[in-house]
């Protein structure tokens, strides 16, 4: 068999999104507008968030860092499937490929504890509010933090370097936008059972425990929305879920259809553009989600523009 270490491997080639010509002009200004909206729309929350102090709550805090999340790894993944639009050869180095994994899995891994987070400090807010101060204090928010992001660090190391372990084939090229787990598994030329091993075992911490946080949560949400005698009380604490709720399900909807569907019912032709949507689409509406249907946001975004027009 034609096969050379994945040491002395010196590039891979991806196959995009589409072998048609005609499309890719148009499709590198669709996913252009994409990522404009999605650095816009991140960066303007972080900065909108950062100037105003009566958003520096923990609430806002863990959105911040969502949309740091949300900003990074749309960048990791964007511009190189942009370039590949109008380049001739859709190629990536063996190293570049390797970190483009790495921080691909860091930042997604810690979008998943992010969100854990986040439903955690709705369910202190909304069922014990008196000691929501205490409970989410500084220390703890920066913990919950170091947390999040030690997580994904752990995951996306374990990964990364199980891949680099990988001896893959002469026939270099993956059938992919970028460098995925999965695709890069189809060129190896040796077993892949500790690779498949570790995504089964380090995938179901990074997604069973998140989901088995934000469930709990959320249970004990609806138990205590439920006790809520008036109407205006329910609607309020709904409200103030809402959004986050809508932002799990589409992160984590989207990723379960991409990874745990079976190759023979989802193959990688269609696996590529699914994967899209939490890829581009994801970091994209996040800040929309949280913006417009966020009232704290809206009234922060409306002083902002009201102190600039006034000067």
């Amino acid at each position: 068999m034609a096969a050379e270490n994945s040491s002395f491997l010196t590039e891979f080639i991806f196959a995009g999104l589409t072998d048609q010509p005609g499309v890719q002009i148009p499709l590198f200004f669709l996913f252009l507008g994409f990522y404009v909206v999605t650095v816009v729309g991140n960066l303007g929350l972080i900065t909108l968030i950062g100037l105003n102090s009566h958003l520096h709550t923990p609430m806002y805090f863990f959105l911040y860092n969502l949309s740091f999340i949300d900003f990074c790894y749309s960048s990791v993944i964007t511009p190189k499937m942009l370039m590949s639009f109008v380049s001739k050869k859709n190629s990536i180095s063996y190293a570049g490929c390797m970190t483009q994994l790495f921080f691909f899995l860091f930042f997604v891994v810690s979008e998943s504890f992010i969100l854990s987070a986040m439903a955690y400090d709705r369910y202190v807010a909304i069922c014990n509010p008196l000691l929501y101060t205490v409970t989410m204090s500084p220390q703890v928010c920066l913990l919950l933090l170091l947390g999040v992001y030690g997580m994904g660090f752990a995951g996306a190391m374990a990964h990364t370097a199980c891949m680099m372990g990988v001896t893959f084939c002469a026939n270099n090229l993956v059938n992919h936008y970028m460098c995925d787990i999965l695709p890069l598994l189809e060129r190896a030329c040796t077993s892949t059972y500790v690779n498949e091993l570790v995504v089964f075992v380090v995938v179901g911490i990074d997604i069973g425990v998140p989901t088995v946080t934000i469930f709990i949560s959320y249970a004990l949400i609806l138990s205590s929305i439920l006790h809520i005698r008036s109407t205006e009380g329910r609607s309020k604490a709904f409200s103030t879920c809402s959004s986050h709720i809508i932002a799990v399900s589409l992160f984590f909807g989207s990723g379960a259809f991409m990874y745990l569907k079976p190759s023979s019912i989802l193959p990688m032709n269609q696996g590529k553009v699914s994967s899209l949507f939490y890829t581009t689409l994801v970091p994209m509406l996040n800040p929309l989600i949280y913006s417009l249907r966020n009232k704290d946001v809206k009234v922060a975004l409306k002083k902002i523009l009201n102190k600039n027009a006034f000067s």
